[in-house]
């Protein structure tokens, strides 16, 4: 989808009572029905393609993108970061922040700028932050989308051990090298279906690297520890009243499949999209199938349908 004025979108900042600062960008009409999006772990918001947004906007939504705390313009926290033996490990600092913390961060966001319900679309990390406010802040969830990602719950959703030696490498110091360890993760991690676009993937890290107000490797593994300390989400999201949608590929090697299967079982009446050779990535060929099949998802919520298809 080419490039339109839809998705020109200035940085804004809302501070919040916990003295968290969150960036965000609003996309489209302000009268339209408002679609919030939850990037995943280590991303800006910049990691939405402006195709991405700007396929949404077109069906007729307001889009709301954010920076997560630890990531982009958004605050970085000034707690130490886990040492990789604790990430490995899955024992968080005892000063870790929870989704929980993120989830209200996002819903902080809302509330400054006078939404008052939305439809939730988050992909992996982001996902479960989605997850979590429609359980704990179900009054602000008109729908929910969760795209390759998991319910916590240990057996379900890992890694391949491929993927862990990749993401045990030493972070990235500088832009360049930032750019290639993108690269490399996302050329394993993406799936057999979509080759990735090497050019546009850099660019999308350079900016990515630009934008971060912090150090992106201590903000990712703050991030890590969140989704560690919440543990095992299943039987909060068993209380999800909001209609769900479920994404995954069936190729995914950071999010195993099987995280979206246990979504679908813990969430009532979820509906599950599995995309042949897709992995952990939203490819340029994949975006308007996506995204027509979330945009379907969110009108039929008015309409009383719970049936999504892709092709």
């Amino acid at each position: 989808m080419p490039e339109t004025s839809a998705v020109d979108s200035a940085d804004q900042y809302a501070t919040l009572p916990s003295g968290m600062t969150i960036c965000f960008r609003d996309h489209g009409d302000k009268d339209d029905p408002a679609m919030l999006l939850i990037a995943g772990l280590g991303e800006d918001l910049t990691f939405w393609t402006n195709s991405f947004i700007g396929s949404i906007v077109s069906r007729g939504f307001r889009v709301v993108a954010i920076d997560n705390r630890d990531a982009g313009q958004s605050t970085f926290v000034a707690a130490p970061s886990p040492g990789l033996w604790r990430q490995i490990t899955a024992r968080p600092r005892g000063d870790a922040y929870a989704l929980a913390d993120m989830a209200q961060d996002a819903v902080g966001v809302l509330d400054h700028l006078g939404i008052a319900r939305v439809h939730l679309v988050g992909r992996s990390m982001g996902g479960m932050i989605a997850q979590t406010i429609a359980a704990t802040a179900p009054e602000r969830a008109l729908s929910l989308t969760s795209i390759y990602s998991t319910t916590g719950a240990r057996k379900v959703g890992r890694p391949a051990l491929s993927t862990i030696r990749l993401l045990s490498a030493p972070p990235a110091r500088t832009r360049t090298a930032a750019v290639r360890a993108h690269l490399r993760i996302t050329r394993h991690i993406a799936g057999v279906g979509h080759p990735i676009d090497d050019a546009a993937e850099a660019a999308i890290a350079a900016r990515g690297w630009d934008r971060s107000a912090g150090d992106p490797a201590a903000g990712t593994a703050r991030q890590i520890q969140a989704i560690q300390r919440s543990g095992d989400r299943t039987a909060q999201l068993s209380t999800i009243t909001a209609p769900t949608l479920v994404i995954n590929g069936d190729r995914d090697l950071l999010v195993n499949p099987s995280g979206g299967a246990a979504t679908v079982r813990a969430i009532r009446s979820a509906q599950h999209v599995v995309i042949p050779g897709m992995g952990h990535h939203i490819p340029e060929a994949l975006v308007d199938p996506i995204t027509t099949c979330i945009s379907q998802h969110a009108n039929r919520v008015g309409e009383g349908g719970n049936h999504v298809r892709i092709s």
